[in-house]
């Protein structure tokens, strides 16, 4: 692409937001005119940009008024941002009371392309701990919390995500194959939760549960990654049983009525 070409791409992209926002502050709606005067363009230029925005569904058009206003998509999307930060709301307390038990690392994570994401951790005060950020992405198929959330999706979505990510040997521990991976997903769905066995870093193991929304449907997951001098065998049954009440708690405070 040419970077005349690459510039006008980022200019009508600018526009377009341009366009959100000028409806957001005209509740009753704005004609093609009034909108091209706004963004100091032509009014085929203002035609073409909120066309493409209606097809997406952000905007929409008034028959009666020929008048445009925001459309009902935003609402969506707005719903699966405030779900995401409704989740770190309603957690925030089980996590610093799970630490407070522990004395580890606890992170909250959720699934995206195919990739965990943390979205939220309360730190360990020990001074040796697991590498973490919050908006680190990591894979599924070796992490704790990714096997505890990818144990619970239907088939077709476990392998797309093999498919599309694939089962990259990290360590001697990682499953690389599809058969074993998926026994281990079902002894999680089983027990109802996951163990990383150094599958993603030697030297750490991780406990993880997976939360669920009010419909029943896996959102997140809940883990505790520490050294296995730490966190031996011996001791995972124990912390198993103060993550799954952990994730159960956040799962009944975003309406969950079955865990």
């Amino acid at each position: 692409m040419s970077m005349t070409k690459s510039n006008s791409s980022v200019q009508s992209v600018e526009r377009a937001l341009c366009i959100l926002n000028l409806l957001k502050d005209h509740p009753g709606g704005m004609g093609i005119t009034q909108i091209a005067k706004k963004l100091e363009v032509a009014k085929s230029s203002a035609h073409r940009l909120t066309t493409a925005l209606c097809n997406f569904g952000l905007v929409t058009k008034n028959l009666e008024n020929d008048k445009y206003l925001l459309g009902l998509k935003l609402v969506e999307l707005g719903e699966t941002v405030l779900e995401t930060l409704d989740i770190r709301t309603v957690a925030q307390p089980y996590l610093q009371k799970l630490v407070n038990e522990l004395d580890e690392t606890v992170h909250l994570v959720i699934l995206e392309n195919c990739e965990i994401v943390y979205i939220d951790k309360i730190e360990s005060p020990q001074t040796i701990r697991m590498y973490s950020r919050i908006g680190r992405r990591a894979p599924v198929h070796c992490t704790g919390v990714g096997k505890a959330i990818m144990a619970f999706f239907p088939e077709e979505e476990i392998d797309q995500i093999i498919t599309e990510k694939g089962l990259h040997r990290f360590t001697e521990y990682t499953h690389t194959n599809r058969e074993s991976l998926l026994a281990n997903l079902d002894e999680i769905r089983s027990r109802g939760f996951s163990i990383d066995e150094q599958e993603h870093e030697l030297g750490i193991r991780c406990v993880a549960a997976p939360v669920f929304n009010h419909h029943n449907k896996v959102v997140a997951g809940v883990s505790v990654a520490a050294p296995t001098y730490r966190l031996p065998t011996t001791m995972v049954e124990e912390y198993a049983a103060k993550l799954t009440a952990c994730a159960g708690s956040i799962s009944r405070g975003l309406g969950n009525r079955k865990q």
